[in-house]
């Protein structure tokens, strides 16, 4: 196997046409965004301005949200108009601090709603350093991949990327077992894409995912092993466990065709806890119905689909991997968070990108949209 290069790639393509960002993902992502502040006002401003936790102040969450998809929205733009091929240098050292940080997490971090996920920066606040790790795995394995052409082709190459990955994943497992699940499929996404052992990737997966499913269903206790009880029957502890999920149902079912009207949901008057942040997509169903929730999904769609044009059409490997492993997790993230809100798989943590509560989600994944926006001003085509 050959050794990790110290010199980022350049394309060879003897055709490359720098032109204009692809102008479908930055409307798209702006619209996003903009829904996800409507939304986010209308699912939190009753318990907002109902409880002394929050100073009784109706738009408390509004603007948190509104400085971080400002400071996204600058971090984004730099970010276009900075050369993706120039993070490959970078890539390491992000990755060391990212795995730093989930270190710090664990012994010093703060704790909130009985979770240690977060840690106190000046200025900007509570930050999550899982949310970094995303950009970390993205930049490192592509960098890996693209400097040793040959890698993934011997399984000693395969062991050596997923020990990278594993590290990154095993320290945001010991508080966030969702977030971990999705720089899994991050990474695994990635390698997938480049290996061209593609039976290896579908039997390991399967089997993954039954030893996870079973861990879960038989050997797991606390709150995992309920959530996957409350997964299979929620009625049978409706006030506990099945809570949310119920809630969610209601809120999803009231809905109907054309929804209630945009802030006139019922759901959230402090009957779902926490409205605006990972089951916000029940309170867009409920006030815009099957109607809005599917336009929603179409702009996800067309997000996904331009994503995988721009891998596609990159010029080098290292962009194709990066847009690939962008792609992978706005893809993975809103099948997890729709399945979680309609009960098709047991209730995890995992925001629904642009549109979930979280100042450091929605920062990191416009900061992703920048470099998604860089790697599509060049093309093969």
């Amino acid at each position: 196997m050959s050794t990790c290069s110290l010199k980022p790639t350049k394309a060879k393509n003897d055709k490359i046409y720098v032109g204009n960002f692809d102008y479908t993902i930055l409307f798209t992502v702006i619209l996003l965004v903009m829904f996800g502040i409507i939304m986010i006002f209308s699912a939190s401003s009753y318990v907002a301005s109902t409880r002394s936790e929050y100073g009784y102040d109706m738009f408390l969450f509004l603007k948190k949200q509104t400085f971080a998809v400002i400071l996204g929205f600058f971090v984004m733009f730099f970010m276009a108009n900075f050369n993706y091929r120039n993070l490959q240098k970078f890539s390491l050292p992000l990755y060391l601090l990212a795995n730093g940080l989930l270190i710090f997490v664990f012994l010093f971090g703060v704790v909130k709603k009985g979770a240690k996920r977060w840690i106190n920066l000046p200025l900007v606040g509570s930050f999550q350093p899982s949310e970094l790790a995303k950009v970390a795995i993205i930049l490192f394995i592509s960098y890996i991949i693209a400097n040793n052409k040959n890698i993934l082709k011997t399984m000693s190459g395969h062991i050596f990327c997923g020990f990278f990955l594993g590290i990154t994943v095993v320290l945001i497992a010991v508080a966030n077992l969702s977030t971990a699940i999705i720089v899994t499929l991050i990474g695994c996404g990635i390698i997938f894409i480049a290996s061209p052992y593609t039976a290896v990737f579908v039997t390991l997966g399967l089997c993954g995912s039954g030893a996870l499913v079973s861990y879960i269903a038989f050997f797991s206790k606390g709150f995992r092993g309920a959530r996957f009880a409350a997964w299979l029957d929620p009625f049978s502890d409706p006030t506990n466990t099945g809570y949310q999920i119920i809630q969610s149902l209601y809120a999803v079912a009231s809905g109907g065709m054309f929804g209630l009207g945009l802030g006139q949901s019922r759901q959230k008057l402090g009957f779902i806890p926490e409205a605006h942040n990972d089951i916000i997509f029940s309170i867009i169903c409920e006030e815009l119905g099957f109607f809005g929730a599917t336009i929603i999904l179409l702009l996800f769609a067309i997000l996904i689909w331009r994503g995988i044009k721009v891998a596609i059409n990159a010029t080098d490997l290292f962009g194709t991997l990066v847009a690939t492993g962008i792609v992978v997790m706005i893809a993975s993230q809103v099948i997890i968070n729709i399945a979680v809100v309609t009960n098709s798989i047991p209730n995890t943590g995992v925001p629904l990108p642009f549109i979930s509560y979280g100042g450091t989600s929605v920062a990191i994944v416009m900061m992703l949209m920048g470099i998604l926006l860089n790697i599509s001003k060049y093309s093969k085509e």
